[in-house]
């Protein structure tokens, strides 16, 4: 077994670079970056990030020459033959060639585009700006990049034994939640923690853990690189980027109106199976079900993420009931901020009464908190978010409005579109 706290002690980023391949990715990346490819790949869009926890300054904790090493050094990735061998080959969800040649011979060529970096207020503004179809691939590793170096400040002054006892405790912390969850009757749970993980050396170890512990209650790792790795399920659907990005280039209220939609219709053009799951929240999910075409009921499943889990699946299994369908017979995934207490809480609710499905992101990857002094490793709430696409501002409104995106007028005018009224605001730990 991999010595990770003498590998942490001796690395530098020469021999442990944060990205090591452009596959260093979340699965539902890719399939949305072939969705993308198809119909929009030409769009301009920018994306950026935003440190929701604003009292953690990163820009005075990450040296910036790092930083920008770290970032060049992912723009002199390219698809390896063996990585697009994987892709092309492999079967994913139950289907061989997920990704059509063309798609692929575009991913073969592909290189992260330019960034920029500049420092404000403490954080940094690191921004990407260019076609959809390229910029979308820096959410995940932008991310992974500045959680990393983040820890790897806090860790650089730390001894061989100090790492020791560090790493020893986190792996008990994690094996111990992982005892608790294999209690679960009918588990089915997946890593969702690449974009804010500690760090890529553990996120593998995390997953090598889980397929022990778990067996066959761990469906998979949304990374790409370590599904390969390992010879497991890479498992991921699609994210709030796309219906932001299809509001944001409607031309009517009318138009916005129908945008969320039009971005299940082509999903379902490219994808089949348990990739045909909703995800309800970007303009809140009880008017996205209501005003939802009926086919949308047809599809898989439901993923629960800003909306509290027990209400949302509750709603969730009125909404099929209302359309006739069995709730027995779906899948609600649940996906917002999980620990092994939330997921008992779920679990203990629904078992039974779904097909229940866990993606456990930053408490799975990141969870170091209180394992170092003032709280310096505990994780924090970063994000990647699309800003603007062809020059139009990008809204998300969410169930949970702690985790609103856009400027103030528009965030009001797609409440008015979206009939949204007034929401309860709820803490955003990861």
């Amino acid at each position: 077994m991999l010595d990770l706290a003498t590998r942490v002690y001796n690395h530098t980023w020469k021999i442990d670079p944060i990205i090591r391949s452009v596959l260093d990715t979340d699965f539902y990346k890719l399939l949305m970056a072939q969705t993308i490819f198809r119909r929009h790949r030409n769009v301009s869009v920018t994306f950026g990030i935003q440190n929701r926890t604003s009292r953690v300054r990163l820009a005075d904790l990450i040296d910036p020459g790092e930083l920008r090493e770290q970032l060049d050094h992912c723009r002199s990735l390219r698809l390896t033959r063996g990585e697009s061998t994987w892709l092309r080959g492999n079967t994913f969800y139950g289907r061989r060639q997920m990704f059509s040649p063309d798609f692929m011979d575009w991913l073969e060529n592909f290189r992260f585009p330019d960034y920029l970096l500049e420092k404000q207020d403490g954080q940094y503004v690191l921004t990407f700006h260019g076609p959809w179809i390229e910029t979308t691939m820096w959410e995940v590793p932008a991310l992974a990049i500045l959680n990393e170096l983040r820890s790897r400040g806090v860790l650089k002054g730390m001894g061989k034994f100090e790492l020791q006892v560090l790493y020893a405790r986190a792996m008990t912390r994690i094996w111990e939640k992982i005892e608790r969850l294999k209690t679960l009757p009918g588990l089915s749970i997946a890593d969702f923690g690449t974009r804010r993980r500690h760090g890529f050396l553990w996120q593998d170890w995390c997953v090598e853990a889980m397929i022990e512990g778990l067996g066959p209650g761990f469906l998979g790792t949304s990374n790409c690189l370590i599904a390969l790795r390992h010879d497991i399920e890479a498992v991921g659907t699609n994210a709030h980027e796309l219906p932001m990005v299809y509001s944001a280039l409607a031309e009517t209220e009318e138009d916005l109106a129908r945008a969320p939609y039009l971005v299940l219709a082509d999903w379902q053009r490219d994808y089949a199976g348990n990739l045909l799951v909703i995800l309800p929240d970007t303009y809140g999910t009880t008017g996205f079900l209501d005003r939802g075409p009926a086919w949308m009921a047809d599809w898989t499943g439901i993923r629960i993420d800003s909306k509290d889990p027990i209400e949302g699946g509750e709603e969730a299994i009125r909404w099929w009931t209302r359309h006739g369908r069995n709730p027995r017979e779906k899948l609600a995934i649940f996906s917002d901020g999980l620990d092994v207490d939330v997921i008992e809480r779920i679990h203990g609710h629904f078992h039974g009464r779904l097909r229940i499905g866990y993606g456990w992101g930053t408490l799975l990857t990141n969870d170091f908190r209180g394992l170092a002094p003032d709280g310096r490793l505990d994780p924090i709430s970063i994000v990647c978010k699309v800003i603007s696409a062809n020059g139009h501002a990008t809204v998300k409104l969410s169930d949970n409005p702690t985790k609103a995106l856009g400027p103030e007028e528009e965030v009001e005018r797609y409440k008015r579109v979206f009939g949204v009224g007034a929401q309860q605001a709820v803490p955003v730990l990861v």
